[in-house]
């Protein structure tokens, strides 16, 4: 940290110390803020002003992640060492898996911006937070389920059977799972299913984006497979555009026949015949609880 005094602080260009204080958001020295703010040049009062809106920013910011970890905290001081947050991404496309995530987080994690994939709108935005979740979580993984398992067992039960393939493939065995909404089939690791936890749970959060960020990923791979389309465009959400791809160029080999839109496009009833979903895929689960905020 500099050793600079206030005085010395005063002597750079205004533009520096913006970029030191406010960009960079280095610690703010003490009495730097009076001083710029007994300062005659409207740039500098200008520049207090900046920095201590940043300031009431990261305070407030602060506090959301604290409360994102209400759940998460009430483990930890109840010796549960490795909280596990479970979601999925996909469950409405026409097109592609349906994918899951499931990230256990380092106790008193943060994590700058981490918030619920949807309201996350900057897709950058959205792989910086990836990458960092990816690099800090104690254990992260990813599962799927694909097309033909979501036709055979129906949309609903494959983002279960996705969850559980992401929980199954955690490389350390979790002590508890959050869950958005829903609790997770043929896992015996006692969970929570958080109604809208996606939004008040910092681990749900960190899935949600992962879960988002691969398959947005995938998509885009089949995209270069299946041109014209638009899949890396709307992810194989049933937009204009997607509908009106159907029409005129069919239906590809990722896309969900079980769905009215697609079987519309095959000359089909837009219902399927009812699915009997595979009880061996679903075997009873022990300690499960579902909770609403």
């Amino acid at each position: 940290m500099s050793t600079e005094s206030v005085e010395q602080l005063l002597q750079c260009a205004l533009s520096e110390l913006t970029a030191r204080f406010v960009t960079q958001a280095n610690p703010v020295p003490a009495g730097l803020l009076d001083a710029l703010d007994a300062d005659g040049r409207s740039g500098a009062r200008a520049l207090a002003r900046r920095i201590r809106s940043r300031q009431e920013k990261n305070r407030s910011e602060g506090q959301r992640l604290r409360r994102l970890l209400r759940y998460e905290t009430e483990l930890w001081e109840q010796g549960v060492i490795h909280v596990a947050g479970v979601d999925e991404a996909g469950m409405a496309p026409l097109a592609g898996p349906v994918v899951a995530a499931a990230a256990v987080l380092p106790r008193g994690f943060r994590l700058k911006g981490l918030d619920d994939s949807k309201k996350i709108l900057d897709a950058d935005k959205r792989e910086a937070l990836a990458v960092a979740i990816k690099q800090e979580a104690v254990a992260w993984a990813v599962g799927q389920a694909e097309v033909e398992e979501i036709d055979r067992i129906n949309i609903y039960h494959a983002g279960l059977l996705a969850m559980r393939r992401a929980v199954e493939g955690l490389a350390v065995k979790p002590d508890h799972l959050l869950v958005d909404a829903r609790t997770v089939p043929g896992c015996s690791v006692p969970q929570q299913g958080i109604i809208k936890g996606d939004a008040l749970s910092l681990s749900i959060a960190a899935a949600s984006v992962l879960a988002k960020t691969t398959r947005d990923r995938w998509m885009a791979e089949l995209d270069a497979r299946y041109p014209g389309y638009g899949l890396a465009a709307h992810k194989g959400y049933p937009t204009p555009q997607h509908l009106q791809a159907l029409r005129e160029k069919g239906v590809l080999p990722i896309h969900r026949r079980s769905f009215a839109p697609v079987r519309e496009a095959l000359g089909l009833p837009s219902s399927p015949p009812a699915a009997g979903v595979q009880s061996e895929l679903f075997p009873v689960a022990a300690s499960r609880t579902a909770v609403k905020p």
